[in-house]
Formats: structure tokens, C-alpha cells, sequence
């Protein structure tokens, strides 16, 4: 009876929770999937049912191929280039540096900073002007006499989105960091002395016990990285402002939704968005859920 009671009881703790979760997540997650079939362009709501019209309409648009192009980009220089960067400063650190705790907390700093001012920042660094204007990077090139460094970072044609990951890498590099760090220190040494005895050099410990180790830790990085990098949004605007050439999805979706007026679109774009952001967290989610499982 007394446990019914407590089982009672612990389920209306949590029922406010499951509550709030049901409506202000998939409630309304459930509602912008009614908008992206309707037919709702301007500040009247109209719930005509158009069927997949708007995600055939966005497939077939060239803003939107221009979107998917620089996702892809962003996202295999933002993955990659934490996962290199951080585990090189994780093996650093996991090799007894004086004054360890000083690097890690200057390592770990910009995680706490916003990609706003973090946009703010390097909109500096990155200024393409040239001349009497020149400054940040540019200036820092051409003063120490290496001007072939200078370019146009995130207006050069095609490629000035990549200029953008480089600040979101200088952001994030240091979580990538925390997480190969912790792998590194929770590898036995015993493994590695064994290694040294039959004859294997660093290079070779490195290649066959650490980094096959530490494949759980690159895969949690990949996806966590993969998801954010698939939402970018307020490090563009900060950087660049709103330009054709840097145009994501999330920046599409806020002009179709507060500038055009496009409800329907703007939904589905988020729609899109969100199916690509499960695509990658559910699968992480499971595995994970299954390693933790007592066997």
C-alpha cells in the first residue's frame, strides 16, 4: 500500500514536467508541422491545407541548394577542425605541462562567451578592408611581412563561410578538449608501458591503443558538433550580417518567417532542420543508452 502510495505520489512530481514537456515541445513541434502544409504567407493565419507543397518548393529553390552547399561546409571544417585541434591540446596537457590548470582554464574560456560576441570579436579579426582600414588578421599578416596571408576571409566567393568556422572552432575547440583530455587520463598506463616493452615508439601507441580507445569520445564530439554546427545562426549574423553568399538554413527560415511573412515556409524549413538534427542525435542517443546498459 505504502508504495503504491509513494509510486502515486512520485509520478505528480513529475507530472507538472511531462506536462509542460508534451505542450511546449511537442505541442509545438506538432503545430509547425500544420503550418508547413498550409498555405500561410502574411499576418492572417490560413490553414489551407497544401499537402508538401512548401518542401517541394524549397527543395527546388536555389537559396535553398546554396543553404545545404554551405551547411556541408561549415559543418566538415567546424567538425574537423575542433576534433584535430582539441585532441592536440588534450595530448598536450595529458603530457604533465607546468601549469596545466592555467592552459585548461584558457583553453575551456571561450565556451563560456556567446557566439554573438564571439561574431563581434572576429568580425574584427576577419575585416576584409584593405588599406589605410586594414586590420585584425590582415594587418597582423602584412606587418610581419607575410602578406601572401591576406585575403578577403568571409566575403572571398564560395569559400568565406569556411572563414566563419574558424571563429566557431576558436569557440568550441576547447569542449572537444575537456572531452579527449578525460579519455586520455582514463587509459591505463599499464597499456602503454606493456606497449613501450614489446618495442612500440609513441607514434605507434598513439595509432593502435589511444585513438581506437578514444573512438566513443570522437563519435560523442562528431555529433554533438554535427547538430550545432547544423543550427548555426547568430555567429553568421554577427559576423557577416545577412548575405546572400553566407546563407544557412536557420537564416532562411528567420527571413521567409519575420521578413517575408512566409509562415508555411519558415515552418518547413524548421521542419527540415529538425529532422536533420534527429537524424544525427537519435542514433548517438540509442548507442549511448545501449553502452550504459548493465549486461
Amino acid at each position: 500500500m505504502f508504495r503504491n502510495k509513494d509510486r502515486y505520489l512520485s509520478f505528480l512530481l513529475v507530472l507538472p514536467s511531462i506536462l509542460a514537456i508534451l505542450i511546449f515541445v511537442y505541442g509545438f513541434i506538432a503545430w509547425s508541422v500544420r503550418v508547413s502544409l498550409s498555405k500561410w504567407k502574411g499576418l492572417t493565419p490560413d490553414y489551407t491545407f497544401a499537402k508538401l507543397d512548401n518542401y517541394i518548393q524549397l527543395f527546388q529553390d536555389p537559396r535553398f541548394h546554396l543553404d545545404i552547399r554551405n551547411t556541408v561546409i561549415f559543418t566538415v571544417v567546424f567538425v574537423f577542425g575542433c576534433i584535430i585541434l582539441g585532441f592536440f591540446m588534450a595530448v598536450m596537457l595529458d603530457q604533465g605541462l607546468k601549469g596545466e590548470g592555467f592552459f585548461r582554464t584558457l583553453f575551456l574560456f571561450p565556451m563560456a562567451i556567446s557566439f554573438i560576441v564571439t561574431g563581434v570579436v572576429w568580425r574584427w579579426l576577419m575585416n576584409p578592408a584593405t588599406g589605410d582600414r586594414t586590420s585584425g588578421f590582415n594587418l597582423l599578416f602584412s606587418s610581419l611581412g607575410l602578406d601572401f596571408l591576406v585575403n578577403r576571409w568571409h566575403t572571398t566567393p564560395t569559400w568565406g563561410i569556411a572563414a566563419i568556422a574558424l571563429a566557431a572552432i576558436w569557440q568550441m575547440s576547447g569542449y572537444t578538449m575537456a572531452l579527449y583530455l578525460a579519455g586520455l587520463r582514463s587509459i591505463p598506463q599499464e597499456l602503454k608501458e606493456a606497449a613501450r616493452i614489446d618495442g612500440a615508439n609513441e607514434l605507434q601507441i598513439y595509432q593502435h591503443i589511444v585513438l581506437p580507445i578514444l573512438m566513443p569520445v570522437s563519435l560523442s564530439a562528431l555529433i554533438i558538433l554535427g547538430h550545432i554546427s547544423l543550427k548555426v545562426f547568430d555567429l553568421i549574423i554577427a559576423v557577416a550580417g545577412k548575405q546572400y553568399p553566407l546563407d544557412v538554413p536557420a537564416i532562411y527560415m528567420w527571413q521567409s518567417t519575420f521578413d517575408g511573412l512566409f509562415y508555411a515556409r519558415g515552418a518547413a524549413i524548421g521542419i527540415l532542420l529538425l529532422i536533420s538534427v534527429a537524424v544525427l542525435i537519435i542514433p548517438y542517443m540509442r548507442y549511448t543508452l545501449k553502452s550504459e546498459a548493465p549486461q
